[in-house]
């Protein structure tokens, strides 16, 4: 029989229930590294969000400068709403690892991703949860529009990524949209479904887009509603070296193979494990190719691979030829480049 204390009782947890369902929780996920001089107005951005309730964690990815100081100075003295966490990993982990670590951490139903060096406009959260409760909690991932900005943090134009709300798997597997990842939400489910991506991918864009749109979908607001600025992993770069050249062709393909290991993965959670694998045979021959010729012991060994591996086209196999026999040949073009391309 119940008591008036039980019934009591039960009420407030059903008014909790219900608010928390009207109003979720939300995490979001602020990575940094080596961003000494942006991280402060990174942080702060997000500590002037609009939307209660909000879980704020920022993290320091093992930074060789005073980014975590600059993080701990940014959040000092802070009396808001929000539940703020402050971390720094004991060593490098990589976008990837990153990002899974601090989503393991986070409660909220909604993990808006945040970069270091970006700003995120004050209602950005309280858009993206409006819209996915507009949508009925269903898109496991939702992406906004962006406004680029330069080194003084100037707006420079508008950032329109592919629409994803018109793509299906088909539409991926033919081909991949134009992402930002740093404008983009994940809810909670999608990444407890398919588990942490592997150390090592770079594109997690990508891999999280791809896992969205084989459950509950992914969809964009075209509000630009994240201050980005332009460069990272995919930055164009004017290289002091042919070592420097060499490395971050080197970092680039193991970046290429992490990914398409991730989407193999994920592929087989899916049950699309066979259309994946024919899907990345030639990017897979490619960067297994590359990695093969860095790795190679001689001129002897090269040139077998080089005249033996038939689905690599002719172009890139002379190009790795060159990287790793005589490299020295792309030090004209890079003084060349560094000199005459100013600005």
């Amino acid at each position: 029989m119940n008591t008036p204390e039980a019934s009591s009782a039960a009420a407030t947890q059903d008014a909790g229930t219900a608010a928390s369902a009207a109003r979720p929780l939300v995490s979001v996920l602020l990575i940094a590294y080596n961003q000494e001089r942006v991280i402060g107005d990174a942080v702060r951005s997000v500590l002037a969000q609009t939307w209660q309730p909000t879980e704020i964690i920022i993290s320091d990815d093992c930074s060789r400068d005073g980014t975590y100081a600059a993080i701990e100075a940014a959040v000092r003295g802070y009396t808001g709403p929000h539940r703020v966490i402050t971390r720094r990993n004991a060593a490098n982990e990589g976008i990837s690892a990153h990002l899974s670590r601090l989503a393991g951490m986070a409660h909220g139903e909604l993990l808006f991703v945040a970069a270091g060096d970006d700003l995120s406009a004050p209602d950005r959260c309280e858009r993206v949860v409006q819209f996915w409760l507009a949508h009925g909690r269903q898109p496991d991932l939702i992406a906004t529009d962006l406004t680029s900005i330069d080194h003084t943090g100037d707006a420079r134009e508008l950032i329109m990524p592919d629409d994803l709300s018109r793509y299906r798997i088909d539409d991926w597997f033919e081909k991949r949209p134009f992402l930002v990842g740093a404008a983009h939400t994940w809810s909670r489910r999608l990444f407890e479904r398919f588990g942490p991506m592997l150390p090592g991918t770079a594109a997690e864009d990508q891999i999280m887009t791809f896992r969205a749109i084989v459950t509950g979908g992914a969809m964009s607001l075209h509000e630009p509603l994240v201050r980005y600025r332009r460069g990272g992993l995919s930055g164009k770069r004017r290289y002091r070296s042919v070592a420097e050249m060499l490395a971050r062709v080197q970092q680039s393909n193991r970046f290429a193979l992490s990914e398409a290991a991730q989407l193999q993965r994920d592929a087989e959670v899916a049950g699309l494990g066979d259309r994946m694998r024919r899907a990345l045979a030639p990017k897979v021959a490619r960067e297994q190719f590359i990695r093969a010729m860095f790795d190679a012991r001689g001129i002897g060994e090269r040139l077998r691979l080089v005249f033996g591996k038939r689905d690599v086209k002719w172009g890139l196999r002379f190009r790795m030829l060159l990287h790793t026999t005589c490299p020295a040949i792309y030090a004209p073009l890079l003084w060349a480049k560094r000199t005459f391309r100013k600005g």
